[in-house]
């Protein structure tokens, strides 16, 4: 068989790699399914009205109209929109199948690479990325059966998920009765839907640990525990062949814990007190007109992205940092880990001073006028009384912007370079965990060398790390909610 051209870069694709000529299908017919959902709403609850003589009858429903309403249209569209979505799931595969079912037999015994190519081909001929004069009898007739069974696998969709959807609306339709008790089959569809989305939640959880930790296992097989956490170099190029310098890494990840520790605590040592300080002043000594105005633009900080961040430390905050270790003799890095811990501190006083604020207001006015009434002033108030009992909430701000920090990036990549330097001196450049990971995830990988799978290694840390720290929190907000409740 003949190969072809790939298709244009930036084509649509459709499943399976195939640039569908009708993209907009599949959205059409969710379109659809929304509008008979909210035709079967207000029929639902139209009916139950109906039912009881009007708005005047409906103290004799068992539930409000709404909840009638609200059944009718989670029977039409939640069966249809799952049918739709396994129908989706399989027939890419099963419209493959037939087509290399119809196929010559000298095609069908190819190797599945050599099948590969050819469906391919195919798929391009039907998405027009190649000329059809170019192509081969077989791919020609191949791509005509291809695109018939698409095109009978979406009507066979759009037919089954609207005769579910209108039969299923009609059923719920005819069945409703003042007696039927609309609200609590809500309900359980209602927490049936919270359950699954809780399991998918943590089957999700769970399969990127698995995958993460799998992978990890492979890489600690060919270099030991105690060197990746232990080790002080690291220097993960590997040479292709033996005789290469540098034919060895060295993965010892004690440099990169470091340096993500040096940064993440410069940077919280510029958010913490900021963020705290701030959230006082706007619970408690702030006018109402300044906290309007003050909170919504300090929480602006939050919504600015990460690589304009990077962008500012590396060029002005690095600069400005060497100019003024240049005034005072001091040896500064153009890249330096000061940077790149000042502007990310920078940008996670919204994650300390917001959830802090929140805490601070959420603490009961009784609490301040008791400490009033024996006499505090409101700082004292404040200090003894206020801050301990938002505690809780604090420490998981604070955790949380801890968690943040040490997951940045682009801040790191920008402002503080990809040298993996052991030293706790905030005016040199070192690297962090996550910058490694991206590094050693760039581009094309061979995902048996040690070089690729150190970066599983890193994540599972990160997932470690992060894991404790959660631990951690719901200690303190366990110990500190018995104490006030």
């Amino acid at each position: 068989m003949q190969s072809y051209k790939k298709p244009a870069i930036g084509a649509p694709r459709g499943r399976g790699g195939v640039v569908l000529k009708d993209p907009m299908q599949t959205s059409t017919l969710v379109l659809v399914l929304l509008i008979l959902t909210a035709v079967a709403y207000r029929a639902g609850r139209q009916r139950s009205l109906a039912l009881v003589g009007g708005v005047k009858g409906a103290k004799h429903l068992h539930s409000l109209p709404g909840y009638y309403g609200m059944l009718t249209a989670l029977w039409c569209a939640i069966p249809a929109l799952l049918v739709l979505a396994l129908w989706h799931s399989f027939d890419g595969r099963i419209v493959t199948d037939m087509v290399v079912a119809s196929m010559p037999s000298d095609v069908q015994v190819l190797s599945e690479d050599e099948l590969s190519l050819v469906l391919n081909d195919v798929r391009n001929l039907v998405a027009g990325a190649i000329p059809a004069e170019l192509a081969s009898a077989e791919v020609q007739a191949a791509a005509a059966r291809y695109q018939q069974l698409e095109s009978l696998s979406r009507l066979a969709a759009a037919g089954l998920t609207l005769s579910i959807a209108l039969g299923l609306g009609a059923f719920v339709w005819w069945r409703i009765s003042p007696a039927l008790r609309a609200r609590n089959k809500v309900e359980q569809i209602v927490k049936v839907g919270l359950i699954v989305c809780s399991t998918i939640a943590i089957f999700t959880t769970v399969g990127i640990v698995i995958s993460v930790l799998f992978e990890s296992l492979r890489f600690f097989q060919v270099v030991p525990v105690t060197e990746f956490l232990f080790g002080l170099q690291w220097s993960p190029q590997m040479a292709i062949r033996a005789d290469q310098v540098g034919s060895s890494g060295a993965f010892g990840a004690v440099p990169l814990f470091t340096g993500t520790l040096l940064i993440a605590g410069l940077a919280m040592l510029v958010a913490v007190p900021v963020g705290l300080f701030a959230a006082i002043y706007l619970a408690e000594y702030a006018h109402r007109q300044v906290r309007a105005v003050v909170k919504p633009l300090l929480e602006v900080l939050a919504g600015i992205p990460t690589v304009v961040y990077g962008f500012f430390a590396a060029l002005i905050v690095g600069p400005m940092l060497r100019q003024a270790g240049e005034a005072a003799g001091l040896a500064v890095s153009s890249e330096s880990a000061l940077a790149a811990g000042l502007v990310m501190g920078v940008m996670i006083i919204p994650f300390v001073s917001s959830l802090a604020d929140d805490m601070l207001t959420a603490v009961p006015q009784s609490l301040r006028d008791g400490s009033y009434g024996l006499g505090a002033t409101q700082s004292e108030t404040i200090r003894r009384v206020v801050f301990p009992a938002a505690l809780p909430g604090i420490v998981g701000g604070v955790l949380l912007a801890i968690s943040r920090a040490i997951g940045e990036t682009m801040i790191v990549v920008m402002a503080a370079g990809l040298g993996a330097n052991l030293t706790a001196n905030p005016l040199e450049a070192v690297t962090t965990v996550t910058t490694q990971i991206v590094t050693l995830l760039v581009g094309d990988q061979e995902f048996d060398s040690p070089k690729t799978l150190a970066a599983f290694a890193l994540g599972l840390v990160l997932f470690l790390v992060t894991l404790s720290l959660n631990i951690i929190a719901l200690h303190v907000v366990r110990k500190y909610r018995e104490q006030y409740e």
